[in-house]
C-alpha cells in the first residue's frame, strides 16, 4: 500500500489586572493574534515579491518618529511591517490593555516569520492614539506595510477590525471585520482564520503580482525569482505547476547560488514530485534535496520551511522518527505552519497512531482552512479515521477533498471506504473514476511501485484491514 493519502493534480495584559481577567485575555489575545497571523503569514510565501525602497540611514540605527530622514539610502526589507497600537473602541479604560495585548501578541508573532522585518513594540507604541498617515510612517519607519486595527467588547460580544495598508501609496489593501460570542471565541477559531486567511491570500498576491509587472527590472535579482516561485508551487499539485516552480527556483540558485529560500524553495519542489509519483530520478531528486535543505539548515538552523521539507523527506524515506522530530521542531519555530502540523499527524498515522495525529491535521485545517491544497489535509485526515475503522466519517472527509480538488488521487481511497462499508456499487463507481485520472495505478502491485514499500508491520496490517480490504472488495486487482 502506499503510504500518501492521495494524489492531487494540480499573532501584555497589564499586571495590575485582575487575575481572572488577565487568564481570560491572555487567552482571548492568544487565539486572536494567531489567527492574524496566520493569514498574515501566508506574506511569508511570497515576501520576495514586494518592492523594495529607499530606507534612509537614520531610520535604521534609530526607528523612531522623530529621526530625521538621512542622506544616505539602503534598501528596505521587502516584508516589512509596523502594526500599530490596536484602537479600544469600548469607552471603557479599563478596556485598554485587551487592545494592547492582541497587538504585543501579534507583533511578537510577526517577527517569527522567515524574512520578516517587524519595527519593534515600544517604537510602534509612539504612534498610539495619533491620526495614522501611513505614508508618513512608512517613511518615518522604512516599512512597506502598515497593520492597524480596532476592538470593540460589548458584553459577551468582541469585533476585531484589521486593515493591512501599503505604506507607499497609502492604499488599503485589504481590511476584514469578524464578530464572536468571548465564551466560544477558541471554537471560532477556524471561522475568524479562514476569514483572514482568504482575504489576504487573495489580495496580497494580487498586489505582488501587480508590483511584479511594473517593477521587475531587465535583469532581476535572486530574491525577484524567488518570490514567484512560492505561489507556483502552492498552486493546486500538478506536473504543470510544480515545473514552473522548479524552473523558477532553479533560476534564482544560478543568479545567486548562496539563496537560502531557493534551496529551500527547490527542495520542496523536489520532493514534491517524489511524493506525489511524478518524478523520472528519485533517488537523484531526493539526495538533491538532501544536499539543498542541509546547506540551508547549516546556515539557517530556524527556518521552519527547512525543518518541515527535510520532515517530509524523511517521512518518504520511511525514517519516521526522524520525521516527526523534524515535524515537530518546524511547529516550534512556527506554531501556525499548518503543513508542519498535517505532516506531523501524517508520521503519526504512518506509526500506527493515527489518533493522536487526527489533533494534528484537524489543527492544520483550521489554521490554513482555505489553501490551495485542502485536499490534501482533508484526505490525510479521512484515511486517519479509515484506518481506525471510522468508515462514514472517512467517506464524508474524501468527499471533502474531491470537493476541494476533484481530480485528487482520493477517489482510490473513497472507494476503499465504500467497498469497506458495503457500498460496492458506489465504491465500483469511484474506482472507475480513479483509474480514468490516473490509468497507470490499475492495481495493488502498481500502486506499491509508486513508492518504497511501507516498513512499519502494525501500520501495514492495520490498512490491509481497512483501506486495502474495502478496495479488494471493490475489485481492484492484485497484479
Amino acid at each position: 500500500m502506499h503510504i500518501y493519502a492521495i494524489r492531487p493534480t494540480t499573532a501584555g495584559a497589564s499586571t495590575a489586572e485582575p487575575a481572572r481577567a488577565r487568564r481570560f485575555v491572555s487567552r482571548q489575545r492568544a487565539v486572536i493574534a494567531a489567527a492574524l497571523v496566520s493569514a498574515i503569514g501566508i506574506a511569508s510565501a511570497v515576501w520576495w515579491a514586494l518592492p523594495q525602497r529607499s530606507l534612509p540611514a537614520a531610520a535604521v540605527a534609530n526607528t523612531s518618529p522623530q529621526s530625521p530622514p538621512g542622506s544616505a539610502s539602503v534598501a528596505i526589507p521587502r516584508l516589512s511591517f509596523v502594526v500599530l497600537s490596536f484602537e479600544n473602541l469600548s469607552r471603557d479604560p479599563d478596556q485598554e490593555y485587551f487592545a494592547d495585548g492582541i497587538t504585543d501578541d501579534l507583533t511578537t508573532d510577526l517577527s517569527r516569520i522567515s524574512g520578516s522585518f517587524v519595527i519593534a513594540r515600544n517604537t510602534a507604541f509612539t504612534y498610539k492614539g495619533k491620526p495614522v498617515d501611513a505614508k508618513q510612517i512608512g517613511r518615518e519607519l522604512g516599512v512597506h506595510y502598515v497593520i492597524e486595527g480596532s476592538v470593540r467588547r460589548a458584553g459577551n460580544q468582541v469585533q476585531v477590525n484589521v486593515q493591512l495598508i501599503d505604506a507607499e501609496s497609502g492604499a488599503h489593501l485589504w481590511a476584514d471585520r469578524f464578530k464572536t460570542d468571548r465564551q466560544d471565541l477558541a471554537e471560532s477559531q477556524t471561522d475568524i482564520t479562514g476569514r483572514l486567511a482568504q482575504s489576504l491570500n487573495v489580495e496580497l498576491l494580487r498586489d505582488v503580482n501587480r508590483r511584479i509587472e511594473q517593477e521587475r527590472s531587465v535583469n532581476p535579482d535572486a530574491g525577484d525569482l524567488v518570490m514567484p516561485g512560492w505561489p507556483q508551487y502552492r498552486r493546486p499539485f500538478s506536473i504543470a505547476n510544480l515545473q514552473e516552480a522548479q524552473h523558477t527556483f532553479e533560476q534564482a540558485l544560478t543568479l545567486d547560488p548562496r539563496s537560502i529560500d531557493a534551496r529551500i524553495g527547490l527542495a520542496q519542489t523536489l520532493i514534491a514530485f517524489v511524493a506525489l509519483g511524478w518524478s523520472s530520478a528519485i533517488q537523484q531528486d531526493e539526495a538533491r534535496a538532501e544536499q539543498l535543505l542541509s546547506d540551508a539548515l547549516g546556515r539557517e538552523p530556524n527556518s521552519t520551511l527547512a525543518h518541515y521539507a527535510l520532515g517530509m523527506l524523511r517521512q518518504r524515506q520511511h525514517r519516521l522518527a526522524e520525521a516527526r522530530t523534524k515535524m515537530e521542531a518546524a511547529i516550534a519555530l512556527d506554531r501556525n505552519n499548518a503543513w508542519a502540523a498535517k505532516g506531523l499527524g501524517q508520521t503519526l498515522m504512518l506509526l500506527d497512531r493515527p489518533q493522536e495525529g487526527i489533533p494534528h491535521i484537524e489543527k492544520a485545517i483550521r489554521l490554513n482552512p482555505f489553501d490551495p491544497n485542502v485536499a490534501v489535509f482533508y484526505a490525510t485526515l479521512a484515511t486517519s479515521h479509515l484506518l481506525l475503522g471510522h468508515v462514514d466519517q472517512s467517506i464524508d472527509l474524501f468527499r471533502k477533498a474531491i470537493a476541494a480538488n476533484p481530480s485528487c488521487y482520493c477517489h482510490l481511497d473513497l472507494a476503499g471506504a465504500l467497498g469497506l462499508r458495503g457500498d460496492l456499487e458506489k465504491a465500483r463507481a469511484e474506482l472507475a473514476e480513479s483509474l480514468r485520472l490516473y490509468p497507470g495505478t490499475n492495481s495493488f502491485a502498481a500502486w506499491r511501485a509508486t513508492g518504497p514499500p511501507a516498513t512499519n508491520l502494525d501500520y501495514l496490517a492495520l490498512a490491509d484491514k481497512t483501506i486495502n480490504l474495502g478496495l479488494r472488495r471493490a475489485g481492484f486487482p492484485e497484479e
